[in-house]
């Protein structure tokens, strides 16, 4: 999303806010709760190029957040029981569902200390690769990589590109363009050119993997903790979208597998990597049920209806954007107000080199 897509987004919140939006929905609109879904929580960085700061949210504003949910009247459930009020008639409060995607070191070191605190419930979705050591963090290694450099080369489709990338703007755009090269790649061929990137640029993706996510010990850390439910996030966290059938249910099953082994209990939930529109198919979704997941979680927006009326195997979830603060917003997602969605603004063409 262009900054100026997300400042309106914002506003047209805050407007829906104001003008009693939020209080006006029906209750059929409002759902039965929602499924909120955030990726890392840390401190704020300093640092004019972070392409991943809409993922991030602070420790701060975690609590902030929590007690908001508190003082609005919300229930804050486990993933289990959001499973089954989905599915019963509508009760008189709703709920909210705390959900973690990736696995990431910080959730130990920022997030648990906050969560704990506040006794909430909250899941974490884990890709079993990256606890093994063998996972590939793409996606930062191609921060990294733009973050460090003015020019930069690579291989895209047999050829050998370079681009200027002096400016934050320019290092935006290139960011843009390479995530969305590298997403549609099939894993080996992905694998590939991220190694011959990262070698060009001197980035140890192997380590900067290993140095953000958990490992098993503080994983199982996690699963002793009554609060904690443990999903599955498939083994490599591939786009399931562009593998064949048989090779995602291969990644969806040995997820599983591999989690029902290290925890020795069974693992009943699972997160499409990624989780939009583009990453998840409805065959997906038949997929998680046949592998024994009783609920297989999207990035799509959307809160959950009552009745069986949310199909729990392409559950939707409100994630935030971490660049903006406001509580507000929440507030107004959360109660099934829905905005159109922005047109996305024209990109000026890369300086290749």
């Amino acid at each position: 999303m262009s900054s100026d897509n997300r400042w309106l987004r914002t506003a047209r919140l805050e407007l829906a806010y104001f003008s009693g939006g939020t209080w006006l929905v029906s209750r059929t609109t409002a759902g039965a709760g929602a499924v909120l879904r955030f990726e890392r929580v840390r401190p704020r960085r300093k640092g004019a190029f972070q392409p991943l700061k809409h993922a991030e949210i602070t420790p701060v504003f975690l609590d902030k957040m929590i007690r908001a949910l508190k003082r609005w009247g919300y229930d804050i459930v486990a993933l289990d029981e959001a499973c089954e009020r989905a599915v019963r008639l509508a009760e008189d409060r709703r709920f909210a569902c705390l959900t973690f995607d990736g696995a990431w070191k910080d959730l130990i070191t920022h997030a648990y200390p906050v969560l704990a605190r506040h006794g909430v419930p909250f899941t974490v979705y884990v890709a079993s690769a990256f606890p093994d050591g063998l996972g590939e963090a793409w996606w930062l290694a191609l921060e990294a990589v733009i973050a460090r450099e003015s020019r930069i080369s690579l291989v895209i489709d047999h050829r050998e590109q370079r681009f200027s990338v002096a400016r934050p703007a320019e290092k935006y755009e290139l960011f843009a363009y390479l995530w969305a090269w590298l997403r549609k790649l099939p894993p080996a061929e992905r694998s590939i050119a991220i190694r011959d990137l990262c070698s060009r640029h001197s980035v140890d993706l192997v380590a900067l993997s290993r140095e953000a996510a958990m490992d098993w010990a503080d994983i199982a850390q996690l699963a002793a903790d009554p609060n904690v439910t443990i999903g599955s996030a498939t083994v490599h966290y591939p786009v399931l979208a562009h593998l064949k059938d048989a090779e995602a249910q291969r990644e969806i099953a040995m997820g599983k597998a591999v989690l029902e082994t290290a925890l020795r209990r069974p693992v009943r939930h699972m997160a499409y990597p990624f989780g939009d529109r583009d990453a998840v198919r409805r065959s997906d979704a038949v997929l998680a049920a046949q592998a024994g997941f009783v609920s297989a979680a999207t990035a799509i927006g959307g809160v959950i209806q009552p009745e069986g009326r949310t199909r729990l195997h392409l559950l939707p979830r409100l994630a935030w954007d971490g660049r903006s603060r406001s509580l507000r917003a929440i507030q107004v997602l959360m109660a099934g107000v829905t905005l159109p969605k922005a047109k996305a603004a024209p990109q000026p063409s890369l300086d290749i080199g």
